[in-house]
């Protein structure tokens, strides 16, 4: 089963007991738990398959946000929209960064950008 698939199973049986925002901030947080565990691992061995799993998983889930919050009827305001996309480029940006020259330090901007913002769709102040 490819990654998307298996994120769209995860998103229809947790959206079942969940709201979206919960789902959105479950999915944001176990991507960053992905890259945290690289970084457990680094040494090693975990900036081989997990780390391309990793970043596979944030490229998916920074890649269905720009989609949905492009889309001209979605209900968050258009400001709050438009810095949320600032923020999935600086992610996309990021995650070629890191493919292209691998360092465990890079992954903290992502992990702490995943981390704030679930905590935010949780109503809660920070990670």
């Amino acid at each position: 089963m490819t990654q998307e698939r298996q994120l769209e199973a995860y998103q229809k049986t947790h959206k079942m007991a969940m709201t979206d925002r919960e789902v959105e901030a479950s999915v944001l947080t176990k991507g960053a738990l992905m890259l945290q565990r690289c970084q457990e691992e680094w040494n090693r061995g975990g900036s081989n398959g997990l780390l391309d799993d990793a970043l596979r998983y944030n490229q998916l889930i920074w890649t269905v946000f720009q989609g949905e919050l492009g889309r001209k009827d979605h209900p968050l305001p258009k400001e709050l929209r438009e810095k949320i996309l600032t923020l999935s480029l600086f992610i996309d940006k990021r995650i070629f960064e890191v493919m292209a020259y691998p360092d465990p330090k890079k992954l903290d901007a992502i992990i702490n950008i995943n981390l704030n913002l679930a905590a935010g769709l949780r109503g809660s102040p920070g990670p």
